[in-house]
C-alpha cells in the first residue's frame, strides 16, 4: 500500500492548525523531495511552555497509533512526540527555542537552497545517499564531498551568498546544466 502525499497525511492530521500556538514548521527530507520509504514527518514547534505544550499534544494526539512523548531532563531540552497517522510516521520536536534558530530548521534551510542552486543532478546525488541508509545532514556533506562534522558544516554555510553556494557546487558539477540524471 503507497501512503498519500506528506502535504494531504500533514493536511488530513491537522497538526498545523492543532498546534499553532507553537508556530509549527514542516521539515526534514518530504518537504526537500529526498525522503526514502523510511522517511517520517518531522514538525519543528517552539514551546516555550513546555508543560502547556505537553496537555495540548496529549490532547490532541495522545489516542493516536504508537505515540510516544518524551522530554530531556536537563533545562531548555525538547519534547520529542512521535506516532503513525495517515500512512507516515509523524515526530514533532518542541523546544524553548524560536523555530527559526533551531538547528534543525536552520539545517532544512541550507539543505533547501543547496537543492535549489544544485539542480536535479545534485538532488539525485542526495537521494542516491539516502537510499544507501545515509541521515540528511551526512547525505548532504558527502554528496559536497566535505569531511568533518555534517551537522556543523552545514550550519556553517548558512551565511554563504547564493552565488558562493552555486560556485562551490558547480566546482563539484552540480547545477543547472550540470544534470547527470537519467530521468
Amino acid at each position: 500500500m503507497t501512503r498519500p502525499h506528506f502535504e494531504i497525511a500533514v493536511q488530513q492530521l491537522g497538526v498545523l492548525k492543532a498546534l499553532r500556538a507553537y508556530d509549527p514548521r514542516v521539515a526534514g527530507t518530504p518537504p526537500l523531495g529526498v525522503e526514502t520509504e523510511k522517511s517520517d514527518i518531522d514538525i519543528l514547534c517552539h514551546a516555550p511552555d513546555p508543560n502547556a505544550f505537553l496537555t495540548d499534544v496529549q490532547n490532541a494526539y495522545g489516542t493516536m497509533s504508537d505515540v510516544r512523548i518524551w522530554q530531556w531532563i536537563s533545562k531548555d531540552r525538547p519534547i520529542i512526540v512521535t506516532f503513525h497517522a495517515h500512512g507516515w510516521d509523524f515526530e514533532i520536536f518542541a523546544s524553548p527555542q524560536p523555530v527559526a534558530l533551531q538547528n534543525g530548521w536552520r539545517h532544512f534551510e541550507i539543505e533547501r537552497r543547496l537543492l535549489a542552486i544544485g539542480g536535479q543532478g545534485f538532488k539525485d546525488a542526495i537521494k542516491l545517499f539516502r537510499q544507501q541508509g545515509m541521515k540528511t545532514e551526512p547525505a548532504f556533506w558527502s554528496a559536497m564531498k566535505q569531511s568533518g562534522d555534517p551537522y556543523t558544516g552545514l550550519l556553517s554555510l548558512e551565511t554563504a551568498t547564493d552565488d558562493a553556494l552555486r560556485e562551490k557546487l558547480a566546482r563539484l558539477g552540480f547545477g543547472p546544466g550540470n544534470c547527470v540524471s537519467d530521468d
